[in-house]
Order: C-alpha cells, then sequence, then structure tokens
C-alpha cells in the first residue's frame, strides 16, 4: 500500500511540475519521437547566450552545478534515458571516442535517470572518462534548457558545447529520439576550443 502512494505522490508531482513549465517557443516542432512532434518544455537557449545554470545530482545524490566547472569548456551529452540502446550507445561514444581526445573539455551526461541506474549502468558498460549526472530530482537542467518532454517525464536527446566562459557554441538538438547524435560535427567544434 505504502508503495502505491508513494507512486501516486510522485505522479501528482510530476504532473503539477510540467503544467508550471511554458512550452520551449525556440525549439517548437525540433523533436519527434517514431515520428510523432513531442512538446519540449522549459526555456529554449540559443546559440551565442550564455548557458542556463543548473543543479543535478551525481550518483551519490550530490548536488551539482553549472558552476562546478567554471573555467572549463563543457559538452553536455543529454540522453531520455540511458537504459535505452540508443542513450547507451551515445554514452558510451563520448566515453569511449571522445574523451581521451579532448582532456581539456569536462564531459557530461545528463538524463533524469534516478541516480541508482545511471550509477548501475557506468558500472557495467565501464563509463569512467565522463560524469554522469541526474535531472531526476529539481527538473533544474530539463526546465532551463528547454528539454523536457511533455507527458513522458524524460529529456530529449541534444548535445551542447559551452566555451571556458560558459556560453553556447554548439547546439544540436537531434530531431528524431530514436536517432545518435551527428558526432561528426560535433567533434569539428570540439577541435575548434
Amino acid at each position: 500500500m505504502n508503495k502505491v502512494l508513494i507512486f501516486a505522490a510522485a505522479l501528482i508531482s510530476h504532473s503539477l511540475f510540467a503544467m508550471s513549465l511554458p512550452e520551449n517557443q525556440v525549439d517548437i516542432g525540433k523533436v519527434n519521437a517514431n515520428g510523432k512532434p513531442v512538446t519540449l518544455l522549459g526555456s529554449g537557449i540559443e546559440l551565442g547566450q550564455q548557458a542556463p545554470n543548473f543543479k543535478v545530482v551525481d550518483g551519490s545524490f550530490v548536488p551539482v552545478t553549472l558552476d562546478n566547472f567554471a573555467g572549463k569548456p563543457v559538452l553536455i551529452s543529454v540522453v531520455p534515458s540511458l537504459d535505452t540502446g540508443i542513450c547507451s550507445l551515445q554514452t558510451k561514444h563520448f566515453n569511449e571516442q571522445v574523451a581521451d581526445e579532448y582532456k581539456n573539455v569536462v564531459m557530461l551526461t545528463i538524463s533524469a535517470d534516478l541516480p541508482f541506474a545511471q550509477k548501475r549502468f557506468c558500472q557495467a558498460e565501464n563509463i569512467d572518462k565522463i560524469q554522469t549526472l541526474s535531472d531526476s530530482v529539481w527538473h533544474d537542467f530539463g526546465k532551463n534548457y528547454g528539454l523536457y518532454i511533455k507527458d513522458m517525464g524524460l529529456l530529449s536527446r541534444a548535445v551542447f558545447i559551452l566555451n571556458q566562459e560558459h556560453k553556447v557554441i554548439y547546439k544540436q538538438l537531434v530531431e528524431n529520439l530514436a536517432t545518435e547524435p551527428n558526432y561528426d560535427s560535433v567533434i569539428e567544434k570540439l577541435k575548434s576550443l
């Protein structure tokens, strides 16, 4: 009985949170799932703007903000859920193919997965060069970057690169949630740092 009440409370809390968010006006109609458009909630961001701060948690529920990486360029790989094939491939790609080449860049993967699930995934897949962070507690990242998917409780797939001053110098909002990002364009931008 208690599990049912906890689930119901979480569902109500999630619904109230989503209802309080505006629709992302910057990225309307840019993302689909199974050929159907999805509605992104929160404040969309554009190239050249100062990256919004965010508050997420690491695998031990310790809060992490963008300010933790002051003065460093940052790559943010955003995935809906690490427990899905494409998200797993995306995370492994940045861990295995990119992180070693660009050691001066902080590499983050952010999803709405619970920290327990992220920790399990990282241990099982030997993810050790990038940091996985969870937006499950405050949904602050999804809200501030306009990536919170209405009626799904997940984040839309995207990649951002921030320079040392944390200005957005690269944004790739992946059009189809079931496809991987264009890694070549990410690498080209990383080379320019």
